[in-house]
């Protein structure tokens, strides 16, 4: 669903007082959480397995890594997910339209805590069962860099850009944001919309 931006304001999603609330979070609040998450994770993946600490921390990077792709698919293909019928232009406007139409939403720019905490923990138990006590040392990175792409995502939102080479993140978000919707779709790396071909090539030369 393509809405125009407005830079102030911010709009009900739900009649429900505890819904709309719900949908409403301070940064500080899933950012915590996941890394705690992490952290713990983490711990008992050097206190309680068997583990080297060596392999732990490469699975931990590793974890990081493979979130930068997974931020990157969700938010082209889940977050900016085709609007063919009604059902799926409420689904679409309610996930990720309505910060497109209000970016400046503070309260919007993060998924609730209830969410967030459910979404690690539904992969904690999948992928146990997957790939055992490694999980304990992939989750972790995986977690954090969620966090981290949740504290850019708010920044390039909250505040303007800096005068050094962290602007290209500003610069990419506010493509994606106030010209082509379809492209910039990494926040927190811009390496797979290089790899997809999704980076415009102004933004590639300037």
């Amino acid at each position: 669903m393509e809405v125009k931006p407005k830079n102030a304001g911010t709009r009900k999603l739900f009649d429900s007082a505890v819904l709309e609330r719900l949908t409403r979070t301070h940064i500080a609040i899933p950012t915590s959480i996941l890394a705690l998450y992490a952290v713990v994770l983490f711990y008992w993946s050097l206190t309680n397995t068997v583990l080297p600490w060596g392999i732990s921390t490469l699975l931990f990077f590793v974890g990081w890594f493979v979130f930068t792709w997974v931020e990157y698919n969700a938010h082209r293909y889940v977050f900016h997910m085709s609007t063919y019928s009604t059902l799926r232009s409420k689904i679409q406007y309610i996930v990720h339209g309505i910060h497109h139409e209000y970016p400046r939403d503070k309260d919007r720019l993060a998924m609730p805590p209830i969410l967030s905490l459910s979404i690690a923990t539904i992969l904690l138990l999948v992928l146990r069962l997957i790939m055992g006590d490694y999980v304990f040392a992939f989750l972790p990175g995986f977690l954090v860099g969620y966090s981290v792409y949740l504290g850019i995502h708010y920044i390039v939102h909250a505040f303007p850009p800096p005068r050094n080479f962290f602007k290209a993140l500003w610069i990419n978000h506010s493509v994606h944001h106030y010209k082509d919707s379809e492209s910039v779709f990494g926040v927190s790396s811009p390496l797979w919309d290089y790899i997809y071909g999704t980076m415009p090539r102004s933004t590639r030369n300037g």
